[in-house]
């Protein structure tokens, strides 16, 4: 099935998103990008390096699908290959996974929250490691008092200035 929309819109469920050109990256596939959202916006993942590898890559991935559900313009048209095959959209932004701890995730969360009408907050808890469903997760998330809370990872995305505000002063995850 061919999801293409018509140049001048990207349409993902109810959402509209207007001001996108055409740039030539191959002589198969035009991609449309939105004119200023790399220079204006800014995605970052932060997540507890102290956990072991597997729920690091674990974390930093769910992370990443949830921040594409809320915000599709962020993921560019599908291109294709010199050889003329197709390949998805992959983000037009980077994304820059950032190392924090729990503790630090915890304060950062809650010195975001007052923001969140204009930068979009993902968290995961720890809760991931012991329920086997979403129902069990949300279940958790309900039964545990806020300040209890152990966050393994969060994304952020919205304006630049305001994403490193909070960000600017951690190191990359290497």
């Amino acid at each position: 099935m061919d999801n293409r929309v018509e140049k001048g819109t990207f349409a993902s469920n109810d959402l509209i998103v207007e001001k996108m050109t055409t740039e030539k990256t191959s002589s198969h596939s035009p991609v449309e990008i939105s004119s200023d959202l790399p220079t204006t916006h800014k995605c970052v993942i932060i997540v507890d390096h102290t956990m072991a590898i597997g729920f690091i890559a674990n974390t930093a991935s769910i992370l990443s699908l949830s921040i594409g559900k809320q915000h599709p313009e962020i993921i560019g048209k599908d291109i294709n290959d010199s050889d003329g095959h197709n390949h998805h959209g992959i983000t037009i932004l980077p994304v820059p996974v950032l190392k924090g701890t729990a503790p630090l995730l915890h304060h950062l969360r809650e010195q975001v929250r007052p923001y969140e009408h204009q930068v979009t907050v993902v968290d995961l808890i720890d809760a991931t490691r012991t329920t086997q469903t979403y129902m069990e997760y949300s279940k958790q998330m309900l039964r545990t008092p806020t300040e209890q809370l152990i966050f393994c990872g969060m994304a952020l995305y919205g304006p630049k200035k305001l994403v490193n505000k909070f960000t600017g002063n951690l190191g990359l995850l290497r």
